[in-house]
């Protein structure tokens, strides 16, 4: 028999060392910080160790603490990888995919029928969501990232590059300002995506400079925090959209939108097939990702 102190207590100590903050801890866990607190004291006492040094403003781990911490982090990860193995078959079942809402609809979600011809017997779960996917909590089994790659403690595959490009309605061709050539952007609103947290993101100042365009005001126009709705106000003719070539490679051969410049920008990210470590060779992750990159590379 293993001699373990309560599992609720132990759950409490991981999340507070981990934010080092009960509140934090408290919302992770939909209790109370006063809970929290009592369930780490619970611990303490039961090992007769302390754990934390508690100042006025803040907590910090002792080095027994210290110590403790990536132990019973590894553990609890190990535990709920042992729980989601008990219920998910690597031969059938679900397969959990988060991915930004664009690039699920206009690359991923149009080639699944390939992957499901091919695995007939898994289901494809797609998680399209802008924000970062915690793979244990949110049940995700693998994801695809714009950014640059460096993940810690995932896998990380690169699927393609990003090349970024103007593209407009061809509505815009004519009026007073027809875009004819680059330097014509100065007299048109320019449409933004807002890439939130990601490092050094595409935007028009960095084009303008790339194609040689002076004067002007880059920053100008509408922003849309979703990719897929600057594509639509470009479609409408609201403005010129700086997007992804995979983004819009439907629009440009429907002549939805147009692309006339010819000069396409690299972005400083690539898109990326990520899972966690421990977790990235099971089947029917394997599968998933062969299938991805097989994709990629038939463009």
């Amino acid at each position: 028999m293993r001699r373990l102190p309560p599992l609720k207590s132990l759950l409490a100590f991981e999340a507070t060392a981990r934010n080092l903050s009960f509140s934090k801890a408290a919302e992770e866990l939909f209790v109370t910080p006063a809970a929290v607190s009592q369930q780490v004291r619970q611990l303490e006492d039961w090992l007769r160790v302390q754990l934390f040094r508690r100042l006025t403003r803040e907590i910090r781990l002792t080095d027994a603490g210290q110590k403790a911490l990536p132990l019973v982090t590894e553990g609890f990860d190990k535990l709920a990888e042992g729980v989601l193995r008990l219920t998910d078959d690597d031969e059938t079942g679900i397969l959990t995919v988060s991915v930004a809402p664009t690039f699920a609809a206009k690359w991923l979600v149009p080639r699944l029928v390939h992957f499901n011809e091919r695995y007939p017997d898994l289901n494809v779960r797609v998680d399209a969501s802008l924000g970062l996917a915690d793979f244990e909590r949110d049940g995700v089994h693998i994801g695809i990232r714009l950014g640059a790659g460096d993940y810690a403690g995932l896998r990380s595959d690169k699927l393609m590059d990003e090349d970024v490009i103007p593209a407009f309605s061809p509505l815009l061709l004519d009026g007073a300002h027809p875009l004819n050539t680059p330097e014509d952007l100065i007299h048109h609103r320019l449409l933004h995506v807002d890439w939130g947290d990601m490092r050094n993101p595409p935007d028009w100042t960095q084009w303008f400079k790339f194609a040689g365009i002076d004067g002007g005001n880059p920053a100008r126009g509408d922003s849309f925090t979703i990719e897929n709705l600057a594509i639509q106000a470009a479609i409408a003719g609201a403005g010129v959209v700086l997007v992804s070539t995979i983004a819009v490679a439907e629009d440009l051969a429907a002549g939805r939108l147009i692309a006339p410049f010819d000069i396409a920008m690299p972005s400083h990210s690539a898109f990326w097939v990520v899972a966690p470590e421990r977790m990235a060779d099971r089947p029917k992750i394997a599968a998933f990702r062969e299938w991805l990159l097989e994709e990629a590379g038939e463009g």
